[in-house]
């Protein structure tokens, strides 16, 4: 594949998953704010509206608005700035996989940042998961962006190490 089909791919992805995580977040705010949560298969599925100010399971959430601002918005936007750069830099050299992996990071890891840019701090979640008291955390689109692409990156080594073990032996 050509390399500005790639980085058009690339943009494409994190702007549509970007766009889902934003719709969805929206959609809670208007269907679950000042509700009970809703359940689904015998509560294996929880929706219910939380507004997180810290990061992952609240981590932070007890930071001054000025430590929050740069360690949950400021540095992780510069991170992800520099790893879109990164991306697109060496986006000859990767694969189909890999480069969705990164789409789906980027996407996520920005789904959040705009929620504390827009929201003062306060990012939306809403779904949880779980059999009766074994239960994630409460989480959002942007998290399971993040996450499924932590997944596929880890899978892309996986593929990499197999062909060049591959290599060796050939």
């Amino acid at each position: 594949m050509k390399n500005w089909m790639k980085v058009f791919l690339f943009c494409l992805t994190s702007l549509l998953f970007i766009g889902c995580d934003r719709i969805t977040k929206n959609l809670a705010k208007e269907h679950l704010m000042f509700h009970e949560p809703i359940s689904y298969l015998h509560n294996t599925v929880r929706l219910e509206y939380v507004e997180n100010t810290g990061a992952a399971l609240s981590l932070g959430d007890q930071l001054s608005k000025p430590v929050s601002f740069w360690l949950l918005s400021v540095i992780p936007l510069v991170c992800l700035l520099v790893l879109a750069g990164y991306v697109l830099a060496k986006i000859s050299t990767y694969n189909s996989l890999k480069l969705f992996s990164f789409s789906l990071i980027i996407a996520g890891g920005l789904g959040n940042i705009i929620d504390r840019l827009m929201f003062d701090r306060h990012v939306t979640d809403f779904m949880n998961v779980g059999i009766s008291n074994f239960r994630t955390g409460i989480f959002n689109v942007a998290d399971m962006c993040v996450t499924a692409g932590v997944i596929g990156l880890l899978f892309s080594l996986r593929e990499k190490k197999a062909e060049s073990e591959a290599e060796q032996v050939g």
